[in-house]
């Protein structure tokens, strides 16, 4: 039996079909609001739409937890906070996160930073004299507060975007760090927040620092074995249930195609969701990377305030060791290392008083040195934090148990830690890094001005964007471009 030309050609076109309708899983009906990402942010505007009434939301999360950057890691059976791990208490404006972590009963520690003259070690071994600390760390107050006041200079006019680096305000005010322990007084006023060197810090927009002045300068350390991330979980649970198919983890976004009549978004397993708007919640990081792609390309505009804002890289690398050989007791947790090369293994703390007996260090480095690190194997690194060890401890040290060194910068999920705002980056810019594309908005840390690089800007800045979509789901009133 032979078949016909055209009976060839329609079975073809049947294969053919098929082949399509089993590499895309079938779209559910259209939601309202498909949220990207169920980090702090997306889980905040998660709650703050169903709150609102608007219930019929999906929220895709492309790992399989969330929570985000707030995020633990099991290491020699104790809970390390690889991202986030201190929120901030004692100020004079509310933090909602202390409520957070009240209703949780949360296990926190605080930290005290009050006694590192006394604990600051010179490159080749040995204490500075708590009396040359002190001064260098009273130069380094004046500095800061040099920033500030060019900062309150700067911004008094509202109609110049005239900005300067950090590193720039220090020429102005002719002291430069120079010196190792100048630079490790530095850097813990600067590259251990910003996460990048001063030069590459905006004094305009980063001065004076927001989340201290606000919230305060209790350093509550999350030594809880529910995690930081617990208080994503808290505010999902207050309105998702177990099971709740709104909340689908493992879905990697990879497409988002958007116009006036609403978006679509492909996931990498082929599933495609519809929706009236989607609120993004992926890093700058992942904006920056290819695994988002936008149908159309997002305007020149958005493009460039994307492309030109800075996100930066924040490494806490922790050692396990048999046996502690640092002091400890009061004033005592946080040591720093001064060292020629700025940002090299700069600031130490033992975790004796979170959790005694369990002989963990954490080194701090950010920056360029975080790349550095991630690109290098964990052994090379195990070897570098040896050596300055050996340098402040004495070469009987023993060899460390075991090493857990984050990588966030080649997560291609996170692509980095937080934002920094570069100097020049001008706040019309930053506007546009908020806004919406059409029925596309964002949120997240990097949006917001006040709070960016926080736990509490991402919080916060979730609500915002929720309730921008929201007057524009109910009242019409659309944030524009």
């Amino acid at each position: 039996m032979h078949l016909s030309a055209a009976m060839k050609l329609l079975l073809s076109l049947l294969v053919l079909l098929l082949a399509v309708s089993s590499a895309t899983v079938a779209a559910p009906p259209p939601s309202s609001v498909i949220v990207v990402g169920a980090g702090l942010s997306g889980i905040a505007a998660a709650k703050t739409l169903h709150d609102a009434g608007i219930k019929d939301i999906v929220i895709l999360e492309a790992t399989p937890k969330i929570g985000g950057r707030l995020s633990k890691v099991a290491f020699a059976g104790k809970t390390m906070e690889v991202g986030a791990c201190w929120y901030f208490g004692g100020g004079p404006q509310h933090n909602p996160l202390v409520d957070i972590a009240n209703s949780l009963k949360l296990n926190t520690y605080p930290t005290n930073f009050g006694n590192l003259s006394s604990n600051t070690y010179k490159q080749q071994g040995g204490l500075y004299p708590k009396a040359e600390v002190d001064a260098a760390l009273g130069a380094g107050a004046a500095r800061a507060q040099f920033c500030t006041n060019l900062s309150t200079t700067l911004n008094s006019n509202p109609r110049s975007d005239q900005d300067v680096s950090v590193m720039g305000a220090y020429l102005l005010y002719k002291q430069v760090p120079a010196t190792p322990l100048e630079m490790v007084v530095d850097y813990f006023n600067n590259d251990y927040i910003d996460a990048q060197a001063p030069q590459l810090t905006s004094v305009k927009h980063k001065y004076p620092r927001h989340e201290l002045v606000d919230h305060g300068v209790n350093f509550n350390y999350v030594k809880d074995p529910r995690g930081f991330e617990s208080m994503a979980y808290h505010i999902a649970d207050q309105f998702l249930k177990k099971g709740d198919p709104r909340l689908k983890l493992n879905k990697v976004v990879r497409e988002i195609s958007y116009s006036k009549k609403g978006v679509t978004v492909k996931t990498e397993d082929g599933s495609v969701f519809e929706a009236k708007f989607a609120i993004l919640s992926a890093s700058l990081g992942v904006l920056q990377s290819n695994l988002i792609s936008f149908k159309p390309e997002f305007p020149m505009w958005k493009r460039v305030a994307i492309s030109d804002f800075s996100m930066a890289t924040y490494t806490k690398i922790f050692i396990k060791f048999p046996h502690k050989f640092w002091p400890t007791g009061p004033g005592t947790e946080v040591f720093f290392y001064a060292h020629q090369h700025h940002g090299y293994y700069p600031i130490w703390k033992h975790l004796e008083n979170e959790y005694p007996g369990s002989n963990i260090l954490f080194v701090t480095v950010t920056g360029d040195e975080s790349i550095r690190i991630e690109k290098q194997s964990d052994e090379a690194t195990k070897a570098e934090a040896m050596e300055v060890l050996k340098k402040m401890f004495g070469n009987n040290i023993p060899n460390p148990d075991a090493i857990l060194v984050p990588r966030w910068w080649t997560n291609r999920f996170f692509k980095g830690s937080y934002v920094n705002w570069p100097p020049r980056y001008s706040h019309e810019q930053f506007q546009h890094l908020q806004a919406p594309v059409g029925p596309v908005y964002f949120t997240g840390e990097h949006t917001s001005e006040k709070y960016m690089g926080f736990a509490t800007g991402a919080y916060f800045s979730g609500i915002e964007s929720a309730n921008d979509v929201i007057k524009c789901l109910n009242r019409k009133i659309c944030r524009a471009h």
